[in-house]
Parts: C-alpha cells; sequence; structure tokens
C-alpha cells in the first residue's frame, strides 16, 4: 500500500496542466454502449476509478484500450447486462452503466454500490427516473433489477433532499436518448460535467437541449453512432492546485484550466487574498503572505463545490483569523478534520459546520487518509508543515488525481511515493 512522504515547508512555483475530468469520464465511458461503432475519448485521465470502469465495461461487452491520453471503446459484444458485485462495490459511479444498459438492450442488472465514508448517497432518482421511462425497477438480492421492452418519453422531476442528482441525471438522459417521444427532465443538475455528457451524447446523434440547465429537454433517436470526443479539464483538480499555490505563498500557472468553472473556488481565493489571473486557457494563482479567513458553504454547482471543502479547510488552518466552513452537500463530510488536528490545525466541528482558527503553522505527522478528497487536504497540508509528513493509504488520492505527486514535485514540492 503507497503513501507520500511530503519534506515541508514548499512554495510552489512553474507551470501544470490539468488532466480530463474524472466526473465527466465516467458516464462519458459508460455511454460508449449506447452507440453502433467505436468511439474515441481524448483526455482521458489514468486513475483507478478509470481503470475500474473500465473493468466492468468489458464484463459488459465494451472493450476499451488506452492509446496515451486517448481511450478507444467498442462494443465487441452486447450478451451480458449484468455488473456484478465484485467490481461495482469499489466505486459508485459505476452504476452509471444502469441507463443504458437498459436503453440499448432492455435489460439490466447492476449491483447496488453499497455505502460511502462522506455520508449516505441514495441512488433513488436514478431509479425515479428509469420508472418514469417505463422500466419495471425492482431491488432483489442486492442488484438493481431493471427491464423494459420499450423505454418511452417522460416528464421527470430529479429534485432531491440536497438538491439535483448529477449521476441521477446523467442516468436519465442516457436512457432519454433511446426513448420513444420527448423526454423533459426538471431541476436537472447542471454541473459542468453533465454538460459534458449531453454534448458527447449530442456527437453521437442525440437531440438534446437545455444541457447545463435545470430543465433538459431529449427527443428519442432511433440509434447513436461512435464518434471521437475530448473530455472537459478536471475543475476539482484544477480548483485543489489553485488552493496549493495560495496557501504555500507560491505561484503557478494552470495550463488548460476552464476558469468559468471554477467562479466559486476563484471567489474564495481572492477573498482570502490570493491573485487569480486568466489569459487564454491559462489560470495563474499567487499567494503572498498570510492569506486571511473566509465563511464557505458548500452548495450544488454553481456554488462552492463540496469536493473543495477539504483542501480549503487545509488552507483555512494557517490562514489568518476564524473561518466558518458548512457542509450543505454531505453533511458527515469531515473525516479528514481529526487528522488536520493531529498536525495541530485548530477546528470546532458542530454538525455540519466547522470553525477553523488559522494557525502560525502546522507540526508534520503521520495521517491517515480516509477517503479522495481528504487525502488531497492532508498533502496540502503538507506542503506547508515543517519536517516530514506521511499521508497514508493514498489509493484513495490515486482514484480520483492523475499523478498529483509528480506534478506537485515539478512545481518545486519534495514529495515521495512510497510503496510496500
Amino acid at each position: 500500500m503507497d503513501r507520500l512522504a511530503i519534506e515541508g515547508p514548499t512554495k510552489l512555483e512553474g507551470r501544470i496542466g490539468v488532466s480530463g475530468a474524472k466526473n465527466a469520464a465516467l458516464p462519458i465511458m459508460a455511454a460508449c454502449l449506447l452507440g453502433d461503432g467505436p468511439s474515441r475519448l481524448l483526455g482521458v485521465p489514468r486513475l483507478n476509478d478509470v481503470e475500474t470502469l473500465g473493468v466492468i465495461l468489458g464484463g459488459l461487452g465494451l472493450y476499451c484500450s488506452r492509446d496515451g491520453d486517448a481511450l478507444d471503446c467498442k462494443v465487441v459484444d452486447e450478451k451480458n447486462s449484468t455488473a456484478p458485485y465484485d467490481h461495482v462495490r469499489k466505486m459508485r459511479a459505476s452504476i452509471c452503466v444502469l441507463g443504458p444498459l437498459l436503453a440499448r438492450r432492455g435489460e439490466a442488472q447492476v449491483s447496488l454500490p453499497g455505502g460511502c465514508v462522506i455520508g449516505p448517497r441514495p441512488i433513488d432518482l436514478h431509479l425515479k427516473g428509469l420508472k418514469a421511462l417505463g422500466a419495471e425497477v425492482k431491488i432483489e438480492h442486492g442488484y438493481v433489477m431493471a427491464r423494459a421492452k420499450e423505454l418511452r418519453g417522460a416528464r421527470i422531476y430529479l429534485g432531491g433532499p440536497h438538491g439535483s442528482s448529477v449521476l441521477g441525471t446523467a442516468t436519465a438522459m442516457m436512457a432519454a436518448t433511446l426513448a420513444k417521444g420527448r423526454t423533459v427532465i426538471e431541476h436537472a443538475a447542471v454541473e459542468p460535467e453533465v454538460e459534458d455528457l449531453a454534448g458527447f451524447l449530442i456527437a453521437m446523434g442525440a437531440k438534446i437541449e437545455g444541457a447545463g440547465s435545470h430543465r433538459v429537454v431529449i427527443e428519442g433517436v432511433d440509434s447513436l453512432q461512435g464518434v471521437e470526443y475530448r473530455i472537459i479539464p478536471d475543475r476539482i483538480e484544477a480548483g485543489t492546485l489553485m488552493v496549493a499555490a495560495a496557501m504555500t505563498g507560491g505561484d503557478v500557472t494552470l495550463e488548460g484550466a476552464r476558469i468559468q468553472h471554477l467562479d466559486a473556488v476563484t471567489d474564495c481565493l481572492e477573498a482570502v487574498g490570493a491573485t487569480v489571473e486568466v489569459a487564454e486557457d491559462d489560470v495563474r494563482v499567487r499567494g503572498s503572505g498570510r492569506l486571511g479567513p473566509v465563511d464557505v458553504t458548500t452548495l450544488p454547482y454553481p456554488g462552492f463545490p463540496t469536493d473543495m471543502q477539504a483542501q480549503v479547510m487545509a488552507m483555512l488552518s494557517v490562514s489568518d483569523g476564524a473561518s466558518v466552513v458548512t457542509e450543505r452537500v454531505y453533511p458527515e463530510r469531515f473525516m479528514h478534520v481529526g487528522e488536520l488536528k493531529r498536525m495541530g490545525a485548530e477546528i470546532k466541528q458542530d454538525g455540519p459546520t466547522a470553525v477553523v482558527t488559522g494557525v502560525e503553522e502546522l507540526s508534520a505527522a503521520p495521517v491517515m487518509a480516509s477517503d479522495l478528497r481528504a487525502s488531497a487536504a492532508l498533502v496540502l497540508a503538507g506542503l506547508v508543515c515543517k519536517g516530514r509528513t506521511e499521508v497514508l493509504r493514498v489509493y484513495h488520492l490515486d482514484r480520483g488525481y492523475e499523478k498529483l505527486d509528480e506534478k506537485l514535485r515539478s512545481l518545486g514540492a519534495r514529495v515521495e511515493r512510497i510503496s510496500e
């Protein structure tokens, strides 16, 4: 099991490219099940989650082969429509195969993805959308069993207790592309990754309007074709590197970041005193001196992303003054608090709210990663600690960041990956 050893403090400086978006690549890979002929996906990051989904899709007859940053995907066998527990349990996003299987093959048996360390993440909206399209859906022996001789367009409301569902919207949208008639999704998720999926489906021949808004209209078509398509840059990786630059007092230029996807992160960084400059496709972030406090509340896009909450908390741990961080998307997503406190952070948590009082400096310590974004937060904290920090269980990190340790090293960080 790998761990990262970080010698701090470090000031990050230089230029670095942003990898393709994991949360766009995964549903787009699943959408390749819908097409006649091969598709070539460009900008697909090398991540454990991508490899896991590739294995699941391989079992479903979709062969995926890697060529640099490209992934060639082609359906070679449509006999199997079952995604087994052994693979699905490793990654919640694997539920995204449900809609394409049902639309293309008329049936799907997909294992329930199980629990999650950041709190309950039910799939009721996925099932609601498929039932509205005419599917018979039931849960037996830990599997979602869905069947439909023919899907028919419908009006679907996808609002949930914490707002729209990204994968729920993706599931309904993919299934509706081959349904008979018109589907209207109300309260659809508006995240850039949903819009990117729609872009891919449209390139395949789907008729979709309104993607990126809360009302998406889909006119079903008889078939879709394989295409070549480039995945959008990963806004969470970009945001993580922006925060790293600011909190280390660095000067980092991100190549290929889409600033329009990072408004909330940019606003947060400017509020604490960092400088953010945009020139064409480059975003430059500079930190100088001590940063100040800011109050942050996570919300569905375009609000502040829950996937950036842990990283910003690490930054606020070494900023002046007291900041308030409120988690409105996943109220239990504070597993990183205990580990940051081991490093000397002063954080008081009360339910979905944490008060972070900045300290002069953090102290290096061995810490344990509990989930993907918590891993990134602990790595960022290690960059500003004096001494050697070891972050254990970085397999979480490898699920969502493409070679983050190598990217940080290219910016001047002293980061070593240790394999056991």
